[in-house]
């Protein structure tokens, strides 16, 4: 186990706080409000089109401290290990964590690492917590979501979720399906400007959009309304998904965030996302009603609605 920590994962996560090798981080405190999570990777297959566990890891973080309006800060990781998992496995996803870590601005001050036999894991499973700071005047909540607000989505749904189907399945779509998964924190940080007229951010992972609008819709006393027309999926996306009988909007994202706010920023809000990187592709995708609360429903082009209710169940297991 020393050799594993020494040779190969303080050569790769290793900060100044992780050569310490203490049995704590010591860190300098940040001021303001702390926002804290924690999460479990157990992605099948831990190597996928668009990025691997490893860089999954740092990146849901990173988001989930993100879409409470915090500036992400540091991490910790523990990494549980089947025996016999090759040891490239493992240095590329240290490699890769690194890289993310470095790419979302963050700090990998803390790890352990646990080895069990053959047989009781399946290869590879990192938890990861955070920190971040909520600057001043940032106030986000799924419970802020009022009538007349705008949602916006921050680009193409169902990326993460379809490559994982297509690459585990085996399935050969001509089109190439590649996760989107990253680091979301740089979207958050442009909107600092809007803050008093951003009410809510949510990541949508696990469900899809549908899901986390149904959560919104639900905490806050509200209907929402999403045009149809608007949800944006990538051409081989919406292919696999009809194929597979699949709505692309409860399918998982890993680098697209939800977005409510009030209507007399929405524009610039939209166009914000859309000169940063990883909002190119942002969207106006629906608005928000007074009732019946907590319904989520989809405006077709026909001018019907349809009913978009809680996922029943998860699609796909294990795709984070």
């Amino acid at each position: 186990m020393a050799e594993l920590i020494e040779g190969l994962f303080l050569p790769r996560l290793g900060s100044p706080d992780l050569a310490r090798a203490d049995d704590s981080a010591v860190l300098p405190e940040p001021g303001g409000q702390i926002a804290f999570t924690t999460d479990s990777f157990v992605v099948d297959p831990p190597i996928f089109p668009g990025g691997d566990i490893g860089r999954l890891a740092v990146c849901g973080t990173v988001n989930d401290l993100a879409a409470s309006g915090a500036r992400p800060l540091y991490l910790s990781t523990a990494f549980i290990l089947e025996e016999g998992l090759p040891l490239e496995t493992l240095e590329r996803v240290a490699s890769s964590m690194a890289a993310a870590a470095e790419e979302a601005g963050v700090r990998l001050v803390a790890g352990d690492t646990k080895v069990v036999p053959r047989g009781k894991a399946d290869r590879l499973f990192i938890t990861t917590s955070g920190i971040g700071v909520i600057p001043e005047g940032m106030n986000v909540s799924g419970h802020h979501a009022r009538p007349g607000d705008v949602v916006l989505c921050s680009g193409t749904l169902g990326d993460h979720g379809m490559a994982i189907m297509v690459t585990r399945e085996k399935l050969g779509f001509a089109g190439p399906i590649e996760s989107d998964v990253a680091p979301l924190n740089g979207l958050v940080e442009a909107f600092h400007p809007l803050r008093h007229g951003l009410h809510t951010l949510r990541d949508a992972t696990r469900g899809g959009a549908a899901a986390v609008l149904n959560e919104i819709a639900s905490q806050s006393g509200v209907a929402i309304e999403v045009a149809e027309e608007a949800v944006p999926v990538r051409p081989a996306v919406r292919a696999a998904c009809e194929l597979l009988g699949i709505d692309p909007l409860y399918v998982a994202n890993e680098g697209k965030l939800i977005a409510v706010v009030a209507p007399e920023v929405a524009e610039e809000a939209l166009a914000i996302w859309r000169a940063h990187p990883l909002g190119r592709d942002a969207v106006r995708l629906g608005e928000v009603l007074e009732g019946p609360a907590g319904r989520v429903h989809a405006r077709t082009p026909f001018g019907t609605t349809r009913l978009l209710d809680r996922p029943l169940g998860e699609q796909l297991p294990r795709i984070c």
